[in-house]
Parts: C-alpha cells; structure tokens; sequence
C-alpha cells in the first residue's frame, strides 16, 4: 500500500518573551529587596537571641537533646552532625564546626555546654586543629540540663523545620541568663554584636539581687568579665559601670608572660 504522505504543520514563528522591565529608584528597591534580607540576618542568623544563642548553636544543642545525650555516654560527633541536618540545611562541615566551638576541649567558652572526647582544637592556636567528626566523640555537658528546663512543658513555642518534617523551639527555655555567661560575638547587616563571658554564680546572684531590687549596684556583685583564656583585665570601674548599665564599651585585656632565658623564648601562658 502506498504510503500515506504526512501533512506538513504550519507552525507559527513565536516571537521572544521579552521579559518585563519595572523602574524604579533604587531607594524602593533597597526598602522591598535588601531590608528584608537584612532583618532575616539579624534576626534569624547572625546576633544571638535572649537565650543566647545563635540558630545554628540551637538547632544543633536541640538535636543532641533529642538523641538523649544528657547522659555519661558519648557517641561519634559524625552522627550527631548527621541528625542536625534535619534541622541545618547549611552542610556537615558548618554544623561541626559550630560543635567544636561548643565543646569543652576547644576552650572557647567558660561553661562549655558539650563534654568531648578528642582532639578539638584550641580557640587560641591556629595551628592545633580539629580532627574530623569521625574521630571525635561527644555528649552534653550536665550543666546543659538548665537551658533544656521546661522544654517539655510547652515554655517556648516550636515551628516546623525548612521541609516541615519535625518541629524545633524558636528559643531555649534556659533557667538563668545564659546569654551573658559565655562569649558571642555576630556581625549582621548594619548590626553587630559583642557580649563578654561572666562567671556562672556570679551573673546569677546579680540577677537574683536585682530581681529584689532594682537600683542593686550591679558592680558589686559582677565586677568585670571572666575569659576561658585566663589574662589580666585592665581594670576602670568607670569604663565597667557604663558596659552594665548601657551595654556599650570595652574591656581590656592583657596576656600573662613568662620568659625562659635558657632558651630564649617568651612563653604566654594566659
């Protein structure tokens, strides 16, 4: 049988979408687009919330939490960087360093919330580094059964996660002030934030105290910081007053030295 011819299709010749140009001044651009993301920043990413911490410290103590690590036993820092990314989408290597700066061998912080098994690293050297999460081992610290208090209790409201499979707290219910009892420091847009460790009991009974009272002269009480890394402060009660009672100001610190002649080498030891 002859084939049968097939008809030829007319097809139109579509002219190129042109995309959709809108002026506008670039001031209007700045409120719709860039403010937005700067108060997502600043919000939800680089300055630490009343219970003093980050997102990414959250997310990841929460975790632990879940897996029930508040006991004596410690299990592989891999698995634990695994079972955050149902809440860190942001990948293993940030949510392990986030743990290394949590930990106690790291010495970054002067009431670590993680107990560690492993190297670390040091907060103060360059040149000691952390092994990999496969080698190193961890679990909370019993100090961190005081942000965890209440949690169970409905003290703090709780949001789904980036793919709405679990939820997590949007804060930590923490018993005491824990965002002044270690170090945080977070630059966002426009914003940036820098808060001294104080010591535990100390920042406790200057809450305690004003509580009672509230014209407590806090400087009696919480005299200056405590660092992890030792050093002599540089003491101005005036300079310290004005951090407590306005939140601005410095702190100076200077390193503790001793020299060994012998061998010609200055040895700073705090």
């Amino acid at each position: 049988m002859p084939k049968e011819r097939k008809k030829k299709e007319n097809k139109e010749i579509k002219e190129p979408i042109v995309p959709h140009i809108q002026e506008q001044p670039i001031t209007d651009t700045l409120e719709l687009n860039f403010m937005p993301y700067a108060m997502s920043v600043i919000v939800s990413r680089a300055i630490p919330e009343i219970d003093g911490f980050k997102p990414s410290h959250r997310k990841l103590l929460y975790m632990m939490y879940r897996m029930n690590l508040l006991g004596n036993q410690r299990i592989k820092s891999a698995n634990v960087v695994g079972q955050t990314m149902q809440l860190n989408p942001h990948g293993d290597q940030a949510i392990y360093e986030t743990l290394v700066r949590l930990t106690r061998g790291n010495e970054s912080l002067l009431h670590p919330y993680i107990d560690s098994k492993g190297n670390f690293g040091k907060q103060y050297s360059r040149d000691m580094q952390y092994a990999a999460s496969r080698y190193t081992e961890v679990h909370l610290e019993k100090f961190a059964e005081e942000i965890f208090r209440g949690l169970d209790r409905d003290a703090v409201d709780f949001v789904d996660n980036y793919d709405g499979t679990m939820q997590e707290p949007t804060l930590l219910p923490a018993s005491f002030p824990s965002v002044l009892v270690n170090a945080n420091q977070g630059i966002a847009v426009g914003m940036a934030s820098n808060i001294c460790p104080f010591n535990l009991r100390e920042v406790c009974e200057a809450t305690i105290a004003y509580l009672k009272d509230p014209g407590t002269d806090l400087l009696d009480i919480l005299p200056a910081p405590d660092f992890p890394s030792g050093g002599e402060i540089i003491y101005n009660a005036n300079d310290m007053r004005r951090v407590l009672t306005s939140g601005r100001g410095s702190v100076r610190l200077r390193a503790k030295y001793r020299i060994d002649k012998k061998n010609g080498v200055i040895e700073v030891y705090e």
